[in-house]
C-alpha cells in the first residue's frame, strides 16, 4: 500500500476479498472513497464494513454498469490477475475507469522464485491449495515479464515502478544466528539485486498518461515524434 499515491481519494479494489487492503487504506486515508469488486457474495458481506460499496460480479464478463459513472484515482489488482483467463484484457477494461494521471497497482506471484526453482530441480511440479502454485492460477508471471504482458493492451499506461518482494534463503542463520534486522537487510539487498530469483511477488505501478499526453499516441500504441 506504500505504492499508493498520497492524494488518491477514490480507489477501486478489484478482487477485494474480505477487505484486507481496504482496512489498511482506511487507517491512512480515513476520508477516502473505497469501492470493491468480488465474485463472492459472502466475501462482499464481510468486506462491506471497509468499503463505501462492494459489487459482486465476474470482471472477465463485464465490470458493473454503475461504474461507468466513476473515474478512480487508483485501481488495485492484488493477487487476482493470475486467476483470470485474460488478465491483460481485464487491465485494459479497468483502464477506462482510471482518471488521467491515476495509478494502477498490481501484485502477482513470481513463478520462478528460488523456492519454485528448487522444487523443479527436485522434479516436483504440482498444484497446491494456495501459494504460487495455487490450483486456481491460470496465468504465470516473472519479474521480467509481468509488466510486458499485463500492460500490453494499454499503451496509455506507463509502468513507473516495478519491484519485487521476497526473501533470501538464510534457513538456520535466520532462525538462530542472525538478528532480525540483519536478516531483513539481507532480504532487501538480495531482492533488489536479483528480483527474479528472490522475489516471491512482483509489484507494479502503472500511471495513465494525462489527456495532454495522449494526442501523439497512434492506434498501435507507438508515440509520434514531434519537434
Amino acid at each position: 500500500m506504500d505504492m499508493l499515491d498520497r492524494h488518491a481519494g477514490t480507489i477501486l479494489d478489484v478482487g477485494c476479498g474480505a477487505g484486507a487492503n481496504a482496512a489498511l487504506i482506511r487507517r491512512d486515508k480515513p476520508t477516502a472513497k473505497i469501492y470493491g469488486i468480488t465474485m463472492s457474495s459472502e466475501e462482499a458481506r464481510v468486506a462491506g464494513i471497509h468499503f463505501d460499496r462492494v459489487w459482486v460480479c465476474d470482471v472477465e464478463e463485464r465490470f458493473p454498469e454503475q461504474l461507468s459513472k466513476f473515474r478512480f484515482d487508483a485501481i488495485i489488482f492484488s493477487h487476482v490477475l493470475e486467476h483470470l483467463r485474460d488478465p491483460a484484457g481485464v487491465v485494459a477494461a479497468a483502464t477506462e475507469l482510471l482518471k488521467h494521471d491515476g495509478c494502477m497497482l498490481i501484485a502477482v506471484p513470481n513463478v520462478v522464485n528460488w523456492r519454485q526453482r528448487f522444487k523443479l530441480l527436485r522434479g516436483e511440479f504440482q498444484y497446491e491449495r494456495d501459494g504460487t502454485m495455487d490450483e486456481t492460477h491460470l496465468r504465470f508471471f516473472t519479474f521480467f515479464t509481468a509488466d510486458q504482458y499485463l500492460f500490453a493492451q494499454v499503451p496509455q499506461i506507463d509502468c513507473v515502478e516495478k519491484r519485487a518482494d521476497g526473501s533470501v534463503p538464510l534457513w538456520v542463520l535466520r532462525r538462530y544466528l542472525f538478528p532480525r534486522r540483519l536478516s531483513a537487510a539481507l532480504d532487501r539487498v538480495g531482492v533488489r539485486l536479483w528480483p527474479n530469483l528472490f522475489g516471491s511477488q512482483v509489484l507494479l505501478k502503472g500511471r495513465k498518461r494525462g489527456a495532454e499526453n495522449l494526442s501523439n499516441i497512434t492506434p498501435n500504441g507507438t508515440r509520434l515524434m514531434t519537434g
